[in-house]
């Protein structure tokens, strides 16, 4: 697993700088100034001559569509609708050049029976980092302080306690540290607060370094307080007392201390009254120079100075607050530079398309756009064109040097966007498969290329994989279906998103990265990595990180709540609303309105907990240094079915329901709607199927209500709600809709008992849908409305649809071995053509279960099949692999195909 090597630790992915990066306009971004969260865009943007402009936004449906994409960004584009559908339209690529530049190639084509007239504007932009949430842009303090003195920020502390403990003391949101807030005009961006100060007895610690003896020295604090205050600092041993007056707005107070000699200083604070304080940071200078101090701030400088290029058709953007100078080169002749002053083009542009006068477009003067125009182009009824250009980055003399040797020549830059788009080639699948084509071409291009430049953790920017670009954020079980669809595209893409929710073993504050539901998919991510190329390294890396988000999900680690009841059933409401993802999840819903967070947990977080224990002990096996980890787990996990088992199953409904917990966290019965009706009739009250601990009879009652046409299955897939509830709607996000993520975990779930055909109705029923509703809007949706089986909700979703990656390869990709949750492979081998297969695995399910395998061999070969350990029946499955049933196994098992024909597996390996 060679993609292993030079995996980063802080968190950011391993792309290149120049990439589809862009939160506002689609197009290619570069990371101008990376430790800053300053990005450089180029939006193309065509559009109908004098009539209009389409502005393709990432924030809403705006005509675009990512079309196709290399994992590495070494080639990606998306085509831009004009008149809907493929009648007037644009294909925007850009491939790469070398480190520095890259190719830019517009082919806009007119397949109406009338002439078009056309424009092309490429809009070059600097995009400083904004507060979350597409927010303002960010604006941040200098502390200008005289010579000698050091600004301390308030985030530099060596400890912070909160008087009461906090649920999130060890699971930041974000990653961020304790105590953080973003804010503006904070002298780093952030600021300690979060209510800090809501009790007495809060404490921050500090060490600062002093460099010269102060003989009459004076402690400036800045700080934002809206009630009055009281802080009791300690400086080198000695206390002082410091009053803080109320302030809507940062200010400074000064606290005088006398003597202090110079040297490492230990500084502590502490709040002697309930009055919540934002604490910027502060600095230990002489009386006799306070008033040198200043806070200013300084805005970011987007508006570049234009400088003529070396050849014709070029130009060079030279930005005050960039390293990094600009350099645009086009084909078109007919091209005017024009300047807009303004922060947005969604309406502005709009509003001044038929400006056909001024150079410099007046707006609100809050951003910069460098505009350049080309038109009119001209196309002839069923006719197309191609245009060429080169965007790159460096010093001025890089750029010149760029821009002057690059050749525009047609037939130069067609080979190279050739060559770069030849890279595109799908693995290897069955001819069946051909009928997705189209419908995974344009997933894969939303997955891959969802990925944005600012995003802040651990005190940095980061590249992050979001679900969609309206998501301004990380999302941690989001991000975790990503890598599973990354699994089967690109293995250092999985590993970079696996490891981008990882913290370091012993990390105080965040036991791992968290934002959103807590459902710990990136276990899985773990398990399916694992299982394609097994890798000790990769082992050692990810183990322990899993291991600590393990132990707080299971409340078993510092400040974690999530185990207090005394049934033993786990639930994560400290944390967040969203205990599965589904928002609308009814009982879920119930518990939030009536305040119950205290008393009722659901079934899922106990269930998935139990599986991801599975999954560690099978991981801790290969180790002799994780031996005593694995008795932990089985504990774990009898405690865990034990309570599903007494507390959680209602044996009058078949279902299993949220269970009600009095004060003392005893459990009580069951959560039930006002009509009697167990509240969890739904895919969370199925959920020990998943987790593997339901007997024979209770897991086949549990299939059968999955795969009922009344309760969850619909034309169109597993619906959230059985339909049958009292509860149920149709018009719910959740609630009604069918989503692909829980679909994943039931599909791997009905390999692990054997019913492989229930885990192909599934997935084909998924891929099907898929490929209606792209091959109809070229766009990917979050879920699907029942009624109609129409897509809904975001329309370049990655995330949580990912799985349709995974179902196609693992019933078309050639050389895809595809298996439940009890596997775990310790060695397998596949040769070259596909003929000849070898595995050996630990197996953790009943030894009497029968369980699935998909082994997707040449198609038309007779196989021989022999299992050691075990006993194999095979089969084709629809796709055209093997499917394989497996009875009888040891816990340590082995499974040989090899071609009937050639006799002998081992002469193919």
């Amino acid at each position: 697993m060679h993609e292993f090597e030079n995996l980063p630790n802080d968190h950011d992915l391993r792309l290149p700088a120049w990439g589809p990066y862009t939160k506002q306009y689609m197009g290619i971004s570069h990371l101008s100034d990376p430790s800053r969260g300053l990005r450089f865009d180029l939006s193309l943007m065509p559009g109908f001559y004098r009539r209009k402009i389409d502005i393709p936004s990432t924030l809403w449906e705006s005509g675009y569509h990512p079309w196709e994409a290399t994992p590495d960004f070494s080639f990606f584009a998306h085509r831009h609708e004009l008149e809907w559908k493929d009648r007037v339209y644009a294909d925007i690529s850009f491939s790469r050049i070398d480190e520095m530049s890259r190719l830019v190639r517009v082919a806009m084509v007119n397949q109406t029976e009338l002439p078009q007239n056309l424009v092309l504007h490429w809009m070059a932009s600097l995009q400083p980092p904004r507060l979350p949430g597409h927010g303002e842009v960010h604006l941040q303090a200098e502390a200008q302080l005289p010579a000698g003195a050091t600004w301390v920020d308030a985030l530099d502390y060596s400890e912070l306690t909160f008087a009461k403990p906090r649920p999130s003391d060890g699971l930041v949101y974000d990653g961020w540290i304790r105590g953080e807030i973003r804010g503006q005009h904070f002298t780093g961006g952030s600021a300690v607060g979060g209510k800090f100060g809501a009790d007495a007895g809060d404490m921050l610690h500090y060490e600062a370094e002093v460099k010269d003896t102060l003989q009459d020295g004076v402690l400036l604090l800045r700080y934002q307080a809206d009630l009055a205050g009281a802080l009791e600092i300690r400086i080198a041993g000695q206390q002082y007392p410091l009053c803080l007056e109320p302030s809507a707005t940062l200010t400074v107070a000064e606290l005088p201390i006398g003597r202090l000699a110079a040297g490492n200083t230990a500084i502590c604070l502490q709040t002697t009254g309930a009055s919540p304080i934002v604490i910027d940071g502060f600095t230990l200078l002489e009386r006799s120079v306070c008033q040198d101090v200043a806070f200013a701030t300084r805005p970011w400088q987007t508006e570049p100075e234009l400088l003529e290029g070396p050849v014709p058709n070029s130009l060079i953007l030279c930005y005050a607050d960039s390293p990094c100078m600009y350099g645009l080169l086009w084909t078109y002749s007919h091209a005017e530079i024009r300047q807009i002053r303004n922060d947005e083009l969604d309406r502005f542009a709009r509003h001044t398309v038929h400006n056909h006068v001024d150079a410099i477009l007046q707006g609100n003067g809050k951003g910069h756009f460098t505009n350049v125009f080309m038109r009119p182009i001209e196309l002839l009824p069923a006719s197309s064109i191609i245009l060429h250009g080169m965007v790159s980055s460096g010093t001025l003399e890089d750029v010149q040097t760029a821009l002057s040797t690059f050749s525009l020549d047609y037939d130069e830059c067609e080979s190279r966007y050739h060559a770069e788009h030849a890279k595109l080639v799908p693995p290897p699948s069955y001819p069946s498969g051909d009928r997705y084509a189209l419908s995974q071409q344009l997933m894969r291009a939303t997955l891959l290329t969802n990925t944005v430049f600012p995003v802040y953790t651990k005190r940095t920017y980061i590249r992050h994989n979001t679900p969609g670009r309206w998501w301004d954020s990380l999302y941690t079980w989001d991000s975790g279906f990503i890598g599973l669809g990354f699994s089967d595209l690109d293995t250092q893409r999985a590993i970079d998103c696996l490891n981008a929710y990882m913290t370091e073993p012993g990390d105080p504050q965040a036991a791992f990265i968290h934002h959103g539901s807590p459902v710990p998919v990136q276990h899985y991510v773990f398990h399916e990595l694992w299982n394609q190329g097994q890798s000790s390294a990769f082992l050692h890396h990810f183990y322990p990180r899993l291991r600590q988000y393990y132990k707080f999900l299971a409340g078993k680690a510092s400040s974690s709540t999530t185990g207090t009841l005394g049934s033993g059933l786990l639930q994560t409401w400290d944390y967040f609303y969203n205990s599965g993802g589904w928002d609308d999840y009814p009982p879920q819903k119930y518990v939030h309105e009536q305040a119950l967070e205290a008393s009722v947990a659901p079934v899922i977080t106990t269930s998935q907990a139990i599986r991801i224990a599975k999954i560690l002990k099978m991981a801790a096996a290969l180790s002799d240094d994780w031996r005593s980890d694995i008795r932990e787990y089985e504990a774990d996990i009898q405690r865990w079915t034990e309570a599903l088992d007494t507390h959680a199953w209602d044996e009058m409904t078949g279902y299993y329901g949220y269970v009600v917990h009095n004060e003392q966290g005893e459990a009580q019965g069951h959560l039930r709607h006002a009509t009697g009706a167990n509240y969890n009739m739904g895919l969370d009250g199925l959920y020990p199927l998943v987790a593997g601990v339901c007997d024979n009879g209770r897991a086949a009652q549990l299939i059968d209500k999955l795969f009922d046409e009344d309760r969850f299955w619909t034309p169109i897939g597993l619906t959230t709600v059985d339909q049958s509830a009292p509860y149920y709607r149709a018009d719910g996000y959740w609630n009604g809709a069918v989503w692909m993520p829980h679909q994943w975990f039931f599909w791997k779930t009905m390999l692990d008992f054997g019913r492989p055909e229930l885990a192909y109705r599934i997935a084909d029923t998924a891929l099907e849908l898929w490929k209606r509703e792209t091959e109809a809007t070229y766009n990917c949706y979050e879920h699907f409305i029942v009624q109609t089986g129409r897509g809904a909700g975001w329309h370049h979703f990655g995330g949580l649809s990912a799985p349709v990656i995974n179902w196609f390869a693992a019933y078309y990709q050639r050389g895809k071995v595809t298996t439940g949750f009890n596997v775990w492979m310790l060695h397998q081998d596949m040769n070259a053509d596909f003929t000849a297969y070898h595995a050996e695995f630990h197996y953790t399910g009943d030894p009497e279960q029968a369980f699935s395998m998909l082994v997707n061999l040449a198609e038309d070969v007779p196989y021989t099949v022999v299992g050691t350990g075990c006993s194999v029946q095979s089969t084709n499955h629809a796709g055209g692999g093997l499917e394989l049933t497996i009875v009888d196994c040891l816990p340590q098992a082995a499974i040989s195909i090899h071609s009937a024909e050639t006799g002998h597996l081992q002469a193919d390996l």
